[in-house]
């Protein structure tokens, strides 16, 4: 049985890895340094990332033959 394959490339899943990675160093850093709460944003940027990346997970473990909904 093949995997299938993901929404995204190689190159891109480890951009997203990245800046699922910075986004989510500078958030605390952001909310250490800043006396408002625009750190929010950059935890909102990761965990967007994070669903891309979560679903390209699962799109790489479904069978390459299963059939979309």
């Amino acid at each position: 049985m093949h995997q299938g394959s993901g929404i995204l490339s190689t190159r891109q899943r480890r951009f997203a890895w990245l800046g699922f990675l910075l986004a989510a160093l500078q958030a605390p850093v952001s909310a250490w340094l800043v006396a408002d709460e625009s750190w929010l944003f950059s935890l909102c940027v990761a965990l967007m990332v994070a669903t891309v990346i979560i679903a390209d997970d699962a799109a790489r473990r479904r069978p390459a033959d299963a059939t979309s909904d």
